[in-house]
């Protein structure tokens, strides 16, 4: 029976590690889709983000209360996984509590620290889902959520809730069975959370209890097995992208836009024609039309989304009624990257779908409305940067379909003909200083 158990362990195990693997291979194919850039310059500055911004959350502690209750949830993420592995090696070999004999006191310390984790986990993704469903906060009320991005996170806070709750019983269970002499039920020493929850089971037989706590051992493996493939499909893929979208964060200042060296040289061969080569093609396309002429970076903020909303509260655009919803932006780029990837899956190469993110997942009225006031990537926990997808559909919608209102074709008129925005020669703006 034991080895049948352990054989049925190391099945689940592999074909969990393998579902993942190649989900993990597609994102990342799909994420380089996009156009090549050179994101690794300063390492020590990259190496400071991704300490203070992904693993220290530093952006987060503008509101102390909601970032120490976050940081409860992801450090009880990371260092009861540390559990995991004690659990996994135990599946595998058929042992119970392998590292018991090896770490002696510290491993009593550790389960304790392990139980503290889960209790505060349990209570804070508690207070989250009243805090969405209850409460019902503005950023989290929001339509861009309405449907599946809703649910996901509904999903996710439950289940950590259910995963903590299976850790704790099955500690409780064991407690009882080793304080029985149960075989193969090694002494630890008294846990303080499962042991205040232990007397619930002590009426129980031996045999029950047995059950429970194998119940509970298996439930809270194969869930978090589950969780790791449920990961690549949900807006908590952040837990592990956060990382790298961290460290490949644009290091320029905020407010400044990427130069268009195609432009620039249209410019410089109008002022100057002797200098432009006789073999010159033309540039493929201005801006973005679709993921293909995005950069890898926006791609990767795409997936790297937590849909928290922060951008959206913070873009005065929005705040004033206007269509533009910076986490829409993130989230709809998302939806087309995944429907890019999901027709190359079906036809091996990618085959036209006379689709693209322009238009028929984002539309012109929203990218009108962005004031470039950066306000959404300044907000944002993992350095995304929407602003840089808006600007560069703009920049498509522009020079490529020349669709602008009226009043900015105006605009670009009085820029090409008189340097300025105003309907005013040069010569006519410097008259009032002859008045002086």
């Amino acid at each position: 029976m034991a080895i049948l158990q352990q054989v049925i362990f190391v099945c689940l195990t592999g074909i969990s590690v393998w579902l993942f693997t190649k989900k993990a291979g597609e994102i990342k194919r799909n994420v380089f889709l996009g156009l090549p850039e050179n994101l690794n310059n300063n390492p020590s500055a990259r190496w400071k983000n991704l300490f203070l911004l992904a693993l220290g959350q530093k952006k987060m502690f503008k509101n102390q209360l909601v970032a120490c209750m976050h940081l409860v949830v992801y450090g009880g993420f990371i260092i009861i996984n540390l559990e995991v592995l004690e659990i996994v090696l135990d599946g595998i070999l058929g042992t119970h509590r392998l590292f018991v004999p090896a770490l002696g006191p510290v491993y009593l310390w550790l389960l304790n620290a392990f139980e503290f984790l889960a209790a505060t986990v349990i209570l804070v993704c508690a207070t989250f889902l009243i805090r969405r469903n209850v409460l019902k906060l503005k950023r989290f009320a929001s339509k861009d959520l309405n449907g599946w991005p809703r649910s996901d996170a509904n999903y996710i806070l439950f289940t950590e809730i259910v995963l903590m709750s299976l850790f704790l019983t099955m500690n409780a269970c064991d407690l009882i069975l080793q304080s029985k002499g149960t075989e193969h039920y090694h002494a630890t020493g008294n846990f303080f959370f499962s042991g205040m929850i232990s007397p619930l089971f002590s009426g129980l037989h031996i045999d029950g209890l047995i059950m429970i706590e194998r119940t509970c051992w298996w439930l809270h493996i194969a869930g978090i097995f589950a969780f790791l493939n449920y990961l690549p499909y949900s807006k908590h893929l952040h837990i592990i992208l956060a990382f790298p979208n961290a460290y490949y964060a644009r290091l320029e200042p905020l407010g400044k836009l990427k130069n268009m060296p195609a432009v620039q040289n249209e410019v410089l061969y109008a002022m100057q024609p002797e200098l432009a080569p006789t073999d010159a093609a033309a540039p493929a396309r201005f801006g973005a039309k679709d993921i293909f002429d995005l950069s890898w970076k926006s791609l990767l903020d795409a997936y790297s989304c937590t849909e928290c909303g922060r951008c959206t509260a913070a873009c005065p655009a929005n705040s004033t009624g206007k269509l533009l919803s910076p986490r829409k932006i993130m989230m709809a780029t998302r939806d087309r990257l995944e429907a890019v990837g999901k027709n190359i899956n079906e036809n091996k190469s990618f085959i036209d779908d006379q689709k693209s993110l322009l238009h028929n997942y984002i539309s012109v009225e929203e990218l009108r409305a962005c004031t470039t006031c950066n306000a959404c990537v300044e907000a944002c926990p993992v350095s995304i940067a929407p602003l840089d997808i808006i600007m560069e559909l703009r920049r498509s919608l522009i020079m490529e379909e020349s669709n602008a209102p009226q009043e900015w074709n105006g605009t670009f008129s009085n820029i090409e003909n008189n340097f300025a925005p105003w309907k005013f020669s040069p010569d006519d703006r410097d008259a009032w200083v002859a008045e002086m």
